[in-house]
């Protein structure tokens, strides 16, 4: 009974109404269940979440563009300079030649220890090598872990431009053994030292961080794990911002990641997600992207103190950045260095030879630059775009292999501005450029110039640029006569007088020279080399502009009226056109389309497309034809319009060229070749204003300028087809004649024969002292060369 009324004083009268112990164990299942009912589901969501972007390990990859690898090969044309321009190109290190990615120098003889890398056409092993260079050229290769002769070897290649993605992240992909193992080790000492251990979180560290935090009343310290770390670094979208709901997240983040991946998994991924520096808009993540950009190194590479250094950085990349704060970053590497000898991963020995040594940081970021040549990336841009959309390159973790040659690229840009320099004058409008240079063997564009401010991104006047091209089209007109040998040979006579030819509607023509004179009759080979326009006028009608029109259409895709004007060079062209116009004549006739790219290579460097197909062999009739045009303006650099690159020493090269100058002197063009490379140039004023500049006074000395430094093997034309007479009025003679001059005919159409005529009075056309004088090999080399003289023709004619 006592019981009962004890019962009943607690109770309301009723008996229906709970106490307050009631209340308290009601409110707090209901405030359980309430939490659990988020956090089930919540949690599940998060292991989604996990699942999808962690558990697939996705990254955006930029994607890589690189230059062609350097083929050295006994007898390739290089010399020293040019050969420590493509290696530091390619960011070796002048540091013994026997690590990957170092080269020794002694005078001409290289030591150089290249980097494995994949290629268009499969993987390239790393070897040493040993390279010899000398006059000019490569004198000696060897292999110097087998110490035999090598016929071929090549360099992997420099990288010049990464294509982002939505976000701007460097980062290259590491599998967990490609990481150095005192890397793995000393990564767990200094940050996580019971990583093999925990569950994903430490709590006894959390513990301490709470008292200190309490204690300070702020967030002062912290004291995540690895997997917290990696949690919070961006993979799975949690923020920086220091809040317990944050941090709530981050911990069941942890907790989900050990539950469903094993360690080695979870430091691979973090090895590839940390972030450790920033370079502009870019953020590098991983330790294989920051390897290279703190000290230009392969991850591989790196010794202890570096190793110690990238540990370091972890805690904060812009509070010890080596670079703006380097007694920061020392104190910290000394620290880290410490952690490691404590927990005897280095010995006594190599912890204090490390403490002495500087920070080794790199000046120059490695290959980390997303584009330092616009120019040349836009043409890579253009051509990979019939086969990827531009968002599906981005990113996308490809590697793009290109045709560039860094030193192409460093001598046309340098030319360019030495140039341009001297040509700048306040009696001229602003001067600028657009070059393109090929390889005459294949057909890879190795450099472009877009502007004189090469590295501005912006208006890309290599190819994008459309100016009248002027007489460098007259080769292709004079290419149409030599084809039909019954009819035309370089020996013809043409008359170089003045012309009129009728357009129709009453309408009349009437093209002069640029020197204002006419000549009379000349030979064919003199009326190109000296860029007569009356005598091309001529041939041209004779050969009918039609049939110009559909011949640089073949050769190049190039659309243009087929009005007489053509023959003289209206139409509007750009470098990149021209280019692929005389990649024809430069190749000794072979129609090889132009390409930037040689392939591309998916992540795992495996080619998913080849754009560096063989070019089909020239025909016959072709060849021949695009021989003699080439004997032609080898005089045109010799004797004629091109004569001042004899001047600059230039002659070893035994160029071909062609100068081009639009009406008033608004656009200065030359197209010339050597036995190994192609370049056109334009010079000119964006505004369309007069220069006061030829073709042989503007573009010409950015030629000069470039072919005076670049490593190029001498143009060398064959026999091959055609039949050398020395010739006399329109016979052939004994070439013990005086007077006889030697001109190349396709064989089987030559002139017939007549014996020695009577003696002529000095001055004839024959005193020219034929072939070799075009070579300067019949003249005293200070002598400056003069125009083929071009005497009156036979009476017959």
């Amino acid at each position: 009974m006592d019981y009962d009324e004890d019962q009943h004083d607690d109770d309301s009268d009723d008996g229906r109404a709970p106490t307050w112990r009631r209340r308290l164990v009601t409110w707090g299942l209901a405030a359980a269940g309430l939490g659990l009912g988020f956090l089930i589901p919540y949690t599940l969501y998060l292991n989604h979440e996990v699942g999808q972007r962690f558990g697939q390990l996705r990254w955006q990859i930029p994607t890589r563009v690189y230059a062609r690898p350097l083929e050295l090969a006994p007898g390739l044309a290089l010399d020293a300079a040019t050969l420590k321009t493509e290696l530091d190109a390619a960011s070796y290190r002048e540091d013994g030649g026997a690590r990957p990615g170092t080269y020794a120098r002694d005078g001409g003889r290289f030591t150089i220890a290249s980097r494995g890398f994949n290629d268009v056409d499969g993987k390239v092993a790393p070897r040493r090598i040993e390279v010899t260079v000398s006059a000019g050229r490569v004198a000696a290769l060897r292999d110097l872990t087998t110490r035999k002769a090598l016929r071929v070897a090549r360099l992997d290649p420099a990288r010049i431009a990464t294509l982002y993605g939505q976000k701007q992240e460097e980062r290259r992909l590491v599998r967990i053994e490609e990481v150095p193992e005192l890397l793995v080790t000393g990564l767990q000492a200094v940050e996580d030292r019971d990583f093999n251990h925990h569950l994903g979180i430490d709590l006894s560290g959390m513990a301490r961080a709470a008292f200190k935090n309490v204690a300070a009343g702020r967030a002062k310290q912290g004291a995540s794990t690895l997997t917290q770390q990696l949690a919070r670094s961006g993979l799975l979208g949690i923020g920086q911002e220091q809040t317990l709901t944050r941090k709530g997240k981050e911990i069941i983040y942890a907790l989900l990641i050990e539950a469903r991946y094993d360690k080695r998994t979870i430091l691979e991924a973090y090895f590839n997600q940390v972030y450790l520096g920033q370079r502009g808009s870019q953020a590098i993540h991983g330790v294989a992207a920051a390897s290279e950009f703190w000290f230009g190194r392969d991850l591989r590479d790196l010794n202890t103190e570096q190793i110690a250094l990238l540990i370091g950085i972890v805690r904060g990349p812009s509070y010890y950045d080596p670079r703006r704060n380097p007694e920061r970053a020392l104190e910290r590497r000394n620290f880290v260095l410490g952690e490691m000898h404590e927990t005897q991963l280095i010995d006594d020995k190599e912890y204090q030879r490390a403490l002495k040594t500087p920070l080794g940081i790199s000046q120059n970021p490695g290959n980390i630059a997303a584009n330092r040549f616009p120019a040349y990336v836009d043409l890579v841009r253009r051509q990979l775009a019939r086969d990827y959309p531009a968002d599906a390159l981005a990113g996308a973790g490809l590697s793009v292999m290109s045709g560039m040659a860094p030193s192409a690229q460093a001598q046309a840009e340098g030319a360019v501005a030495r140039t341009l320099k001297r040509l700048d004058s306040k009696r001229r409008p602003p001067l600028q450029a657009g070059l393109v240079v090929t390889d005459v063997h294949n057909g890879e564009v190795v450099a472009v110039v877009g502007s004189r401010e090469f590295t501005q991104h912006g208006f890309n006047r290599a190819v994008e640029a459309q100016r009248p091209v002027g007489s460098l089209l007259k080769p292709f007109v004079y290419l149409l006569a030599l084809a039909q040998p019954g009819q035309f040979n370089l020996a013809s006579w043409v008359d170089d007088s003045p012309v009129t030819v009728k357009l129709g509607r009453g309408r009349n023509w009437n093209p002069g020279n640029s020197d204002g004179r006419s000549h009379g009759m000349v030979r064919m080979v003199d009326a190109l080399a000296m860029s007569y326009n009356q005598a091309t006028v001529r041939i041209g009608m004779q050969v009918a502009p039609e049939r110009i029109a559909d011949l640089i259409k073949t050769l190049a895709g190039i659309e243009a009226p087929n009005n007489p004007s053509l023959i003289l060079g209206a139409v509007d062209q750009s470098p990149y056109a021209m280019a692929q116009l005389y990649q024809f004549l430069a190749s000794g006739g072979e129609i090889q389309p132009l390409h930037a790219v040689r392939g591309v290579l998916d992540a795992s460097g495996k080619a998913v497309k080849r754009y560096d197909k063989e070019p089909a062999p020239a025909q016959e009739g072709d060849a021949i034809a695009a021989r003699l045009i080439t004997i032609a303006l080898q005089q045109a650099v010799s004797n004629g319009t091109g004569r001042q690159l004899i001047g600059d020493g230039l002659g070893r090269l035994a160029p071909a060229g062609k100068t081009g100058t639009s009406n008033d002197g608004r656009d200065s063009w030359f197209a010339g070749w050597t036995g190994d490379h192609l370049a056109v140039i334009w010079v000119g004023n964006d505004q369309n204003q007069t220069t006061g500049l030829y073709g042989a006074t503007g573009a010409m000395r950015v030629w000069s300028s470039i072919f005076a430094r670049l490593p190029s093997a001498p143009l060398k034309v064959t026999d091959k087809g055609l039949d050398w007479q020395s010739v006399i009025g329109t016979h052939v003679t004994d070439a013990s004649c005086a007077g006889a001059r030697r001109f190349p005919f396709v064989t089987g159409y030559a002139p017939e024969y007549a014996p020695c005529p009577a003696p002529q009075p000095e001055g004839g056309e024959e005193s020219g002292g034929g072939w070799r004088e075009w070579f300067g090999l019949g003249r005293d080399k200070d002598e400056p060369a003069q125009p083929a003289p071009s005497d009156s023709p036979p009476p017959e004619q």
